[in-house]
């Protein structure tokens, strides 16, 4: 029996050791799943909204070594009290307001600052989008009519087969694929998982099958058509999403600071979600679509494809908000009027005709409940007219 027992005690260290030994090997993986599961918990969203760099893979958009591009201040905006209520309502974080070019208004709130680099979600979409553009421009992508396949080979035989660029631009590729937050079975979840333990988006993207429409016949929101634009352009190439962000929008832009993207295990950006940059830099970035891609007289984006990508091109139901090339256009919109958007509370908005960008971040746990999108439209539309 005394014998079993020291058996036993034996077995038992033993077990124990290996455990603290897959424990430190699986360390930083079994982090990054903890930091997934509490990511939008409300003691920790705010920080964690401003600080995605601590808890996932990550990698620099050099800003370049130019100077940084300098915004001034024009005639200073005081909120009326319908839009003082709004921030803490909907837990803005963060407000930039550009009149003319200029600052008219700069907050910041929930205990984050100016400096901070804040996860953009699906505003790195349109992000994405601008490189499509400037691509087409340089002849490394021939059409947005091609097939996917023709530059992501590795989705032959896959859901995607038979897709074109400008379908997948849409939202319009018809594949299946679940896109509920809430469910932590979704496909957006599992997609989540796989990032955060270091697994690979390729692989992730090349095992959907399934279809629900042909492409181009209808309209669905799936945020895994950005990854395969982000394939698109990784094959046109041959470079990094990163590198050509770095090169052809960021340095030209000269932000602030050097955004950065989360990224998968092999250093793939996650490019439907995983941009980070202060709220200034996203300023900038709108206020040079609002000049038709012209940067301090230099065009970075081709107007052309400013005017193309953020017009409602996609086959979105009438009455329905519109969607362009990754752009959203609200109900009603005035010419020129059109905004890049995020889960909980992401936006740049702009109004070409007023002259009017707004750059805001928010850490919004309520963002999907019924009318809280539009509330936001129409709190940006105050504050455009009230300049």
């Amino acid at each position: 029996m005394r014998r079993f027992g020291k058996w036993l005690g034996r077995f038992l260290l033993v077990l124990v050791l290996v455990a603290l030994a897959v424990g430190l090997w699986k360390r930083e993986e079994i982090t990054r799943l903890l930091a997934v599961n509490s990511l939008f918990s409300e003691d920790k969203i705010v920080h964690n909204f401003s600080n995605m760099d601590a808890a996932f893979l990550n990698t620099p958009v050099n800003r370049g070594a130019g100077p940084t591009s300098e915004l001034t201040y024009g005639d200073e905006y005081a909120p009326p009290a319908a839009v003082e209520t709004w921030i803490k309502e909907r837990s803005v974080t963060a407000l930039v307001v550009l009149k003319d070019g200029q600052i008219a208004y700069e907050n910041y709130f929930l205990g984050t600052q100016p400096d901070d680099l804040r996860i953009s979600w699906s505003v790195a979409k349109s992000y994405l989008s601008a490189l499509v553009g400037i691509l087409l421009e340089e002849g490394a992508i021939a059409s947005i009519d091609d097939p996917v396949t023709k530059y992501a080979p590795r989705l032959k035989g896959t859901a995607y087969d038979g897709t074109t660029l400008r379908n997948v631009l849409n939202m319009a590729s018809g594949v299946t694929f679940d896109e509920d937050y809430l469910d932590k079975n979704s496909d957006i979840n599992r997609m989540g998982r796989i990032l955060a333990l270091g697994g690979k988006m390729d692989d992730f993207t090349a095992e959907l099958t399934e279809t629900f429409a042909a492409p181009g016949a209808g309209w669905k929101y799936v945020s895994i058509d950005t990854h395969v634009v982000g394939m698109v352009v990784r094959g046109a190439t041959g470079k990094p999403i990163a590198e050509l962000l770095s090169e052809k929008v960021v340095a030209p832009l000269g932000l602030e600071h050097s955004p950065y993207y989360l990224t998968d295990g092999v250093g793939t950006a996650f490019v439907l979600g995983g941009l980070n940059l202060t709220t200034r830099d996203y300023a900038r970035f709108g206020q040079m679509f609002l000049q038709e891609g012209m940067w301090q007289g230099q065009q970075i984006v081709p107007a052309q494809w400013v005017r193309a990508s953020t017009i409602p091109s996609a086959p979105t139901a009438d009455g329905e908000i519109g969607y362009g090339y990754q752009w959203w256009i609200p109900v009603g919109a005035a010419p020129g009027e059109y905004m890049a958007r995020g889960i909980y509370g992401q936006y740049i908005y702009i109004d070409t005709a007023r002259n009017v960008v707004i750059a805001t971040n928010a850490a919004d746990r309520k963002f999907r409940e019924a009318g809280v999108s539009q509330q936001n439209i129409n709190i940006f539309r105050e504050i455009a007219q009230g300049l």
